[in-house]
């Protein structure tokens, strides 16, 4: 996609957006992305952040409409015929319930930390602090027993209440303070969940470790800069008791979610991860993050907006000077193209 124009891109967006609508009926912002972000051929597949320009801009031109249904927007063809609508959105919106509901969707945030629980079980003898201390003692019907890492290392504390999923102490290289994010948004370094494990792992002088279904090409452009250290899993994780709503899910003709698998084992990636990969990492990590210490420290706090941390980081790493001449747009764009 790195050669692809932002024009071109957009063309694609709007040819696959308009005939996926018209062969599902209706759909939600996610079941695009699983259909046209994720899924396809390499060059007609289109990140979200312009999947979603297009979209609005679809609907400003009145060829889409959306809808707000179950606490979510759905979206349709303006040509589309009603009764069709309506039909799909019904079939949909039960599976939908399903999915988001509260007791579901907090099991499955604690299915991706077991996954990587078990995978750090598997460095002989690691330090790291968190675990779940009744895994044995009964099924993921269940919400699991956690001891969180602590608060604070030394004098070093979290504000509030916050705690990272984990800290591993890497033997050379001080901790790395990871965090598992098991959702299907695509996450941007903008995104909420990135600046809070900044801010975490400033706190406590951690190197920040994101573990996550999906990061786009600028996320990783960024942040690798910056030393953290990023894997994606590319599946959202669902417990084993909950396979019937995980079917449902992935069902081409419903939400279309077809990278959901269940059970809190760790696959072969997530291991090879944790007990291979990211030990290696940690000095050349630890010396990126004091070399951009200050730029994050300023985007964690918000002092610095994100289109200014990202050019800053793009300019400091070229070797250019850091002036007060950003560049417009989405940082997405300037690194793509």
């Amino acid at each position: 996609m790195g050669k692809i124009s932002r024009v071109e891109r957009e063309f694609i967006a709007r040819k696959r957006l308009l005939r996926i609508l018209e062969n599902h009926g209706v759909a939600n912002a996610r079941t695009l992305e699983q259909k046209i972000s994720d899924a396809g051929p390499n060059p007609q597949r289109v990140d979200p952040h312009i999947l979603t320009s297009v979209r609005n801009a679809l609907v400003s031109e009145n060829r889409l409409v959306k809808l707000e249904r179950g606490n979510t927007t759905w979206f349709h063809r303006r040509d589309a015929d009603p009764a069709v609508v309506e039909r799909r959105l019904a079939e949909q919106l039960n599976v939908f319930r399903e999915f988001t509901d509260r007791k579901l969707v907090v099991r499955t945030g604690q299915v991706l930390e077991i996954a990587t629980f078990r995978a750090l079980l598997m460095l002989p003898e690691a330090e790291f602090f968190g675990r779940f201390t009744d895994l044995e003692e009964h099924g993921d019907e269940a919400l699991y027993t956690k001891q969180e890492p602590p608060q604070h290392i030394g004098c070093r504390c979290l504000p509030g209440k916050k705690n990272l999923d984990f800290i591993l102490r890497s033997p050379f290289d001080g901790f790395f303070g990871i965090e598992c994010k098991n959702s299907r948004e695509w996450l941007y370094p903008d995104r909420p969940e990135i600046i809070e494990l900044i801010e975490k792992c400033l706190a406590l002088d951690c190197v920040p470790v994101l573990i996550a279904r999906r990061i786009p090409y600028v996320t990783f452009y960024l942040l690798k800069r910056c030393g953290v250290i990023i894997h994606q899993t590319f599946s959202q994780l669902l417990p084993a008791s909950a396979e019937g709503v995980a079917d449902r899910a992935k069902h081409k003709r419903l939400l279309g979610y077809h990278d959901i698998r269940t059970g809190n084992v760790p696959d072969g990636r997530l291991i090879t991860f944790i007990t291979r990969n990211l030990m290696p990492l940690a000095a050349s990590a630890k010396a990126k993050y004091e070399l951009y210490r200050d730029l994050l420290e300023g985007f964690a706090s918000r002092e610095i907006k994100y289109k200014e941390f990202a050019a800053r980081v793009r300019r400091r790493d070229f070797g250019q000077e850091e002036d007060n001449d950003w560049p417009n747009g989405d940082p997405a764009d300037w690194v793509e193209e």
